[in-house]
């Protein structure tokens, strides 16, 4: 395969054009909102087509010069109460620094176009996005399921499988092939050179690229034959090891303020789109629902559960895999797990009593 030839003059075009959506949505209705009140998710539209717009308050920065102004600077403040020595109010804004975006100049003097040197949100969007965008993205209940060997064998899978021919990976693939977001990836093997073992890391949608303590990469692999951690088996656990090696030293020469034991890393099951990739985190990353059980798998727990695997003597023991342990997770009462193959299994097992749950 080539080697990726985005310019950083395309690069450049399609940045703007991302950043003149953001004034065009037409905002709804609202689909979410955390807990804690700091993302909210909105269903709108852009030119006419439905767009999902996810709005987190982004971390506090932690610059002197931030801090410093932010007391005096604040652009309303309204006292809640007081008590003694305590006294609680809310507040909105904070200091505004103008910093340049080099090579991007407005004015033809060449010293770059001014934006906001600390951000208050993090803004994510999906345009045009579809009804199972809306679907994930809706508030909705949760399910906790087990779901055996034989319920992945015969109605997991197929759905994977269903997944994948409608065309849900062309946006990984056009990563993993540099027809897009080149600029994002912050390491990469050359394309195609190590086979196997070639992968990229790039920045989660959700981290906002500055907060060290709130780090999360993602490790896409090249190879295409794993699509979850279904798919490993024993003889991927030198793969596995070394991959994890890889992906660890490349986050530390990246960044080197950390160091290798402040990184964890895991996958998840279910992943949100099934082309093998690793989780690499900050160890004090806030846990979020992406972390917890009934989502977040270890890799490290990966590797020993399938060392633990075979010996048995039957068969070939390096083909034993995680497509024969019963796993446990929650899932959304929205999505296609919930209504396509665990809420029919949970209506047979009790509609009379003729069937009995799958092994």
């Amino acid at each position: 395969m080539a080697e990726p030839t985005a310019t950083p003059a395309a690069m450049e075009e399609g940045k703007r054009r991302a950043e003149a959506l953001i004034p065009r949505f037409q905002f709804q209705r609202v689909l979410n909102h955390d807990g804690g009140g700091r993302r909210i998710t909105l269903l709108g539209a852009i030119d006419g087509e439905p767009a999902l717009l996810i709005v987190d308050r982004a971390p506090l920065p932690d610059a002197a010069e931030y801090l410093s102004a932010l007391p005096s600077s604040l652009r309303s403040l309204a006292n809640l109460g007081n008590n003694d020595i305590y006294s609680w109010f809310l507040a909105s804004g904070g200091p505004v620094f103008a910093a340049l975006e080099d090579g991007d100049g407005d004015d033809g003097d060449g010293k770059g176009k001014k934006k906001d040197k600390y951000a208050d949100f993090k803004i994510d969007l999906i345009w045009p996005c579809t009804g199972k965008h809306i679907k994930k993205h809706s508030r909705q209940g949760a399910r906790a399921v087990v779901e055996t060997a034989q319920i992945y064998r015969d109605h997991v899978r197929p759905l994977m499988e269903a997944s994948r021919a409608e065309g849900r990976l062309n946006w990984v693939y056009n990563i993993i092939e540099g027809r897009k977001e080149v600029e994002d990836v912050i390491y990469r093997t050359p394309l195609g050179r190590d086979g196997d073992e070639g992968f990229l890391m790039l920045p989660n949608l959700h981290w906002d690229r500055t907060t060290i303590e709130a780090l999360h990469l993602l490790g896409i692999v090249e190879r295409r034959d794993l699509w979850s951690l279904r798919d490993l088996r024993r003889r991927h656990i030198p793969w596995l090891r070394h991959m994890r090696a890889k992906m660890v030293d490349a986050t530390v020469k990246t960044f080197p303020q950390i160091e290798e034991d402040q990184l964890k890393l895991f996958v998840h099951y279910h992943p949100t789109y099934y082309h093998f990739h690793i989780h690499v985190v900050h160890v004090m990353l806030e846990p979020t629902g992406t972390q917890g059980v009934g989502k977040a798998v270890g890799l490290d727990s990966i590797i020993e559960q399938l060392e633990g695997m075979g010996g048995g003597g039957g068969g070939n023991d390096d083909e034993v895999g995680m497509d024969t342990v019963t796993l446990s997770y929650t899932v959304g009462e929205a999505s296609e797990l919930w209504t396509d193959v665990f809420l029919p299994l949970k209506l047979k097992r009790t509609s009379g009593g003729t069937a009995s749950p799958p092994q």
